[in-house]
């Protein structure tokens, strides 16, 4: 989905021009904390526009453009696929597109410009030289040859004219020169001295058997298109029933024609039924509409040109439009993205997980972990849940994400660590009958996306404590008998590992955590060090170390990860103060054994 830009103001004489520009784009507006009266604020311009850009959220920034080169200089890596960057004067003289000038900024820059009575400041050399970028065609159309464009562009910029085939997409003057520009249905081959662009007003409508095989589909899609001298690029949508969301064959054909796929009820298709070439009453009795692939062609849009063609396996069939299709019918795929945002810190949030959770629709997760989204959670719709509501949480939104939405299910640290994933597969793994989730549920994406654990945070923040064998144990008995908690503590204590402890303490459980000390105790020393870190990554955070025997329960709560470490854990005092690590045993290697050095080799790609 395009994602919705960003206004940014430092300071109040540049919050009046920000706002301008909120307005007219339909854009949010963010405001320097006690410096603004914007009702979205922030603290640290650097880390607030960074966390936007590594989103792929466009950002504008009302402020010197130093500001937003310094902010997302570390994260620059593709301009093909970086968001928009803009920086405009406080008094709106001047609008400067500073990153993804071919991605939305000249033209943002452009809009900006008028809104605000000035020019845009554009320095990418097709919009120089012709006003356009040749590399962004208008919407309905794509460039079947980007590759070339290049190419092409420095050859208009050594004087070589354009000529024109098909429609004027740009309007530009034809001056009869070496550059073509090609807009075709048909599939063309293009070259630096020919761009070729295909309006996008065909929809194209699958059906197969479940499982089919998707390379079948996709040949017998390709000889349909082959057959109409239809270019691939000017498919516009893959089109199907409901009931084949999750099918691998329609997801895999809209994924390698890079267009979205669009689902339709039975009952949606059915409407479409006077209109078909070929209605099948065996369709019917099986799905309840007399035709799936040219039913979902006719309900994209358009009129069939290609009726109904089928393989052992698959069917499709071919609408077109008058125009480029820009206006989907149908619903999307639903996605789920079970997401981990870390123990807090924004700086410790993946850039992966920031993306999903820009893309998604509506956030769903407990109220604390969705405030922690900071600005990625505003405009969104929020739905909060209490502590011990998880099953209800999950099923919440797995059934949203059935109704075709972008979620995303937000919890701390590792979503797969003590957290929603594995609930959410075990959901989808019972079924409607034993109260898991509705079958449109089943058929929705899911997507899983780590974070940073709360044991990787505490131990970046010790030291090293987790430099050789380790092992996580949840200290709760709500969900885990209480007998089999002690087994594991015993197992754990016995290998010597380190142990990070989980949900060590609440209001009610007391003890456990008193009675794992005491077991540890019995195979380790009493000086062993402990690691307590409490609300990681937050203005609150507190890390302090304990020796085993002095470890008391009262100075822990549901907040703090505590970190045991194995008879070979030390703490080293360094002149930055204490810090926890646990040796790998390289001192004990001998100089010269091959076997040895063989071993190292082994370890070193182990350990990468």
């Amino acid at each position: 989905m395009a994602l919705t830009p960003v206004v940014i103001a430092l300071n109040a004489s540049g919050e009046k021009t920000a706002a301008r520009i909120a307005v007219a784009l339909g854009a949010q507006l963010h405001g320097r904390e006690g410096r603004t009266s914007a009702k979205v604020t922030f603290s640290n311009a650097l880390d607030h526009v960074r966390d936007l850009f590594a989103a792929g959220i466009p950002v504008i920034g009302v402020c010197a453009s130093g500001i937003l080169i310094r902010a997302v200089a570390p994260l620059l890596n593709d301009k093909r696929s970086e968001p928009p960057v803009l920086s405009v004067a406080d008094d709106g003289s001047v609008v400067i597109p500073l990153l993804g000038g071919h991605r939305g900024a000249n033209r943002l820059a452009k809009e900006i410009a008028e809104v605000l009575g000035t020019k845009a400041a554009l320095t990418t050399a097709g919009d120089i030289a012709l006003g356009v970028a040749l590399d962004v065609p208008p919407l309905g159309y794509r460039l079947a040859n980007p590759e070339d464009a290049k190419d092409a562009m420095a050859n208009l910029l050594s004087g070589s004219g354009i000529s024109l085939s098909g429609n004027n997409i740009f309007d530009l003057d034809d001056t009869g020169g070496d550059v073509e520009l090609t807009v075709t249905d048909a599939p063309t081959e293009g070259s630096g001295a020919r761009l070729v662009y295909h309006p996008q007003r065909y929809a194209l409508g699958v059906g197969c058997a479940r499982n089919a095989d998707p390379e079948e589909l996709w040949q017998n899609v390709s000889a349909m298109l082959a057959d109409a001298g239809i270019a691939a690029g000017a498919i516009a949508s893959v089109n199907t029933i409901d009931l084949k969301a999750d099918e691998p064959a329609m997801n895999v054909l809209a994924r390698r024609f890079g267009v979205p796929l669009r689902l339709f009820t039975a009952a949606e298709l059915e409407a479409q039924a006077d209109r078909l070439a070929n209605p099948s009453d065996v369709v019917f009795a099986e799905v309840g509409c007399h035709g799936v692939a040219e039913g979902a062609a006719l309900a994209a849009g358009g009129e069939l040109i290609a009726a109904k063609q089928k393989t052992a396996n698959t069917t499709c069939a071919l609408t077109k439009a008058d125009a480029p299709i820009t206006d989907l019918n149908g619903r999307p795929r639903g996605r789920l993205s079970v997401v981990g945002i870390g123990p807090g810190q924004a700086a410790w949030r993946t850039p992966e997980v920031s993306k999903l959770v820009a893309e998604a629709e509506e956030l769903v997760g407990y109220s604390l972990y969705l405030d922690l989204l900071g600005p990625l959670a505003i405009g969104k719709t929020r739905s909060d849940f209490p502590l011990g509501g998880e099953e209800d949480r999950c099923r919440y939104a797995l059934e949203q994400a059935a109704k075709g939405k972008n979620v995303a299910l937000v919890c701390s640290g590792d979503a797969g660590i003590y957290a929603m994933a594995a609930l959410v597969f075990e959901l989808l793994d019972r079924g409607p009958e034993a109260q898991g989730v509705s079958d449109a549920a089943r058929r929705s994406e899911i997507v899983c996306s780590p974070g940073v654990s709360a044991l990787q945070g505490a131990a970046a923040r010790a030291g090293a404590p987790l430099g050789h064998d380790f092992c996580a144990i949840s200290l709760s008995d709500l969900l885990t008998p209480r007998a089999d908690i002690v087994r594991r503590l015993k197992a754990a204590a016995e290998g010597d590992f380190v142990i990070a402890f989980y949900n060590p303490v609440s209001r009610t459980r007391r003890t456990l955590l008193a009675e794992a000390r005491e077991i540890l105790l019995q195979h380790r020393p009493a000086d062993t060090p402990v690691m307590l870190a409490s609300n990681l990554g937050r203005p609150t955070e507190n890390v302090r170390y304990r020796r085993l025997d002095e470890l008391e329960v009262d100075e822990v709560d549901m907040l703090t990860v505590v970190l045991i470490g194995s008879s070979n854990s030390r703490l080293a005092q360094l002149g930055e103060g204490p810090r926890m690590y646990t040796p790998r045993g390289y001192s004990r290697r001998i100089d010269g054994d091959l076997e040895n050095v063989g071993n190292r080799h082994l370890d070193d790609k182990d350990a990468s």
